[in-house]
């Protein structure tokens, strides 16, 4: 989810200093996006679906109220969620990202005020190897939830920013950003609460179901807001303020960026609208990071179906390195062709086709490094020689040893090993399968053995990845 690539990892490495332009990488869209094509090869294999998967109609209903401080370095704000889970439950589990190992050093908080509703018994944190006051939030019921059954909740709460990092959220200067701000639904459907540990490294270990989501944003009336879904126009001003408010029927998470942003909009072939803001002194015009966004969705779309998203916003926030995505909405902070492509990608792995982001990280990030790769096979994100590094693709979050050891692991080598299991089995074959994978799980949360059922036809796809140890005994065997 989080990219950015240290020099010192891989040779040629994608964050380069004083890079400025997208200009020399931008590629026309081609004539047509895959939106508008015949239907794909994967549609045509047997126990492939006929079409996308739909969203779960039980899936959560989440309304998100923020409010930024004038100071712009807090903000305050409620989470309604209606729940309806598929197992019985009698508490709920919300993940509070800012207060992890990676994020917390840097000043980031956050607090729940309070816990409503008429099924709440009571609230209790727990530290998952976070900072204070832990990494999840416990909402107690006063009686077992049935599978079927629905409650709701409202938590208040307070996230505070840290100063500007390369995070999902910092203030530098007149810009505030904010993404996983406010207290996470950590379900996975059929498994249960996700309590899993933080990890000091600089990636997620969050899962969260696709939602319904309204987001609402209360800011100083000189910042435009951009986030996560479709944007309606701003409120007049009043008192010195104007509130932001969208809507995105299935995000499993939200980003926020209000700032003194110039914003160009354009729509692609596919028919996604997409919205990108600069600031005064932004690294690239606006007219040339929307081009580029509207390439890198038809690039993708062409490799991997219609883009998910009946949006796209990308903020291009100050040069702190690299790129982080959410559903619909894009923190871009390096203005690079490479890392931009890498995040479009993300929201179809990711955004559309979740994981586990703690028990199966490959299965967003080395897809997003594979599709990157495909569509800029010179861009040098994936080598073959990253094949031979020792260690497993497929492990999970708590066992990598480093920061280091996780990105060349989970990017490079499993990137790599997918584009190895494309040269043996060839492109139509494999991008078939792909694109029943994507197809088959879109809106859930995929696993290993998902990969697997869609590389059916393609044996020697997953004998490449069992060598690459991507995948698990069990996963094979299945």
């Amino acid at each position: 989810m989080r990219t950015r690539r240290p020099a010192l990892l891989v040779a040629g490495a994608l964050i380069l200093s004083g890079c400025t332009s997208f200009a020399d990488t931008v590629t026309a869209p081609p004539t047509g996006s895959a939106s508008s094509n015949p239907p794909s090869a994967a549609t045509e294999r047997e126990g492939c679906p006929a079409e996308r998967a739909a969203p779960d109609p039980d899936r959560p209903e989440i309304a998100l109220d923020f409010r930024l401080a004038d100071d712009r370095r807090s903000v305050t704000g409620t989470e309604t969620v209606v729940f309806t889970p598929d197992l019985a439950v009698d508490e709920l589990v919300f993940r509070l990202v800012p207060n992890g190992p990676d994020s917390a050093p840097a000043g980031n908080r956050l607090v729940v005020d309070a816990a409503r509703g008429d099924d709440v018994a009571a609230g209790r944190y727990e530290a998952a190897e976070a900072q204070s006051p832990g990494g999840l939030y416990v909402v107690e019921l006063d009686d077992e939830l049935a599978a079927g059954e629905s409650t709701e909740v409202s938590l208040d709460f307070t996230l505070t920013l840290g100063s500007a990092t390369f995070d999902r959220f910092g203030v530098d200067g007149p810009v505030s950003w904010w993404a996983s701000g406010a207290p996470l639904l950590a379900w996975e459907t059929g498994v249960g609460w996700a309590k899993d540990p933080f990890v000091p490294l600089s990636g997620e270990t969050a899962v969260s179901p696709a939602a319904d989501t309204v987001v609402t944003v209360s800011a100083p009336e000189d910042l435009t807001v951009l986030m996560t879904g479709a944007r309606a126009k701003p409120s007049a001003p009043a008192d010195g303020r104007r509130t932001w408010t969208s809507r995105e029927p299935v995000a499993r998470d939200v980003a926020v960026a209000a700032g003194p942003f110039a914003t160009t909009e354009a729509t692609t072939p596919g028919g996604t609208r997409v919205t990108t803001g600069v600031l005064p002194d932004g690294d690239v015009p606006g007219e040339v990071l929307n081009t580029a966004t509207v390439a890198a969705i038809a690039d993708l779309e062409a490799l991997l179906g219609p883009f998910p998203y009946d949006t796209l916003s990308v903020a291009l926030l100050p040069d702190l390195g690299g790129g982080i995505e959410y559903p619909s909405m894009i923190l871009e902070a390096t203005p690079s062709r490479e890392i931009l492509v890498h995040e479009v990608a993300h929201q179809w792995f990711y955004g559309m086709v979740g994981n586990s982001q703690f028990r199966d990280p490959w299965l967003d990030e080395a897809f997003a490094s594979w599709a990157e790769a495909v569509v800029d096979p010179g861009s040098g994100l994936v080598s073959e020689e990253a094949l031979a590094l020792e260690g497993p693709v497929g492990a999970a979050m708590d066992q990598f040893e480093s920061g280091g050891s996780y990105f060349r692991l989970v990017y490079d080598k499993g990137g790599a090993a997918l584009l190895e299991a494309q040269r043996t089995v060839g492109d139509e074959a494999f991008t078939a399968a792909i694109r029943c994978y994507v197809d088959a799980t879109a809106w859930q949360i995929a696993t290993p053995e998902d990969v697997v059922r869609a590389l059916a036809d393609v044996p020697d796809a997953v004998r490449v990845l069992e060598a690459a140890q991507a995948l698990g005994e069990d996963d094979v065997l299945r």
